[in-house]
């Protein structure tokens, strides 16, 4: 590995200290909990939608998020290894066959639904039961 590299790894060690970043991929339903700043007061506030993409690229790594609110489609990238970023929770677990889930943004109500990975989520569920 050269420098740069390196040097990103260990960028990335330091921002992911104390997070737990959990594996999730596109079609997932997160609850990203992100540090808002108001005035001299900072709070969480959690964004909820479904993860449409993911950009893997070291320090550089982002997903974006979207969901519906007031019946407007709206998404959200976040940077993967962001300060601002407090938590990222796993909802749901989907089932899909695309890398990027650009589509969804066409779709309306019912067939903008994905299907849950029930196996998946068994796997994750016993997976965290032994790490306990």
């Amino acid at each position: 590995m050269n420098i740069i590299e390196n040097l990103e790894k260990e960028q990335m060690e330091k921002l992911s200290e104390g997070k737990n970043l959990p594996d999730f991929k596109p079609g997932d339903t997160l609850k990203v909990h992100t540090k808002v700043k108001e005035g001299d007061r900072e709070r969480i506030q959690i964004y909820e939608g479904v993860c449409i993409a993911r950009k893997n690229d070291g320090l550089n790594s982002s997903f974006t998020v979207r969901k519906i609110s007031f019946g407007e489609g709206v998404e959200r990238v976040f940077p993967l290894y962001s300060p601002n970023v407090a938590k990222i929770e796993v909802a749901r677990i989907g089932k899909v066959r695309r890398a990027k889930l650009y589509f969804l943004r066409a779709l309306r109500g019912r067939s903008a639904r994905i299907a849950d990975d029930l196996a998946a989520a068994a796997k994750a569920k016993e997976n965290n039961k032994d790490a306990e």
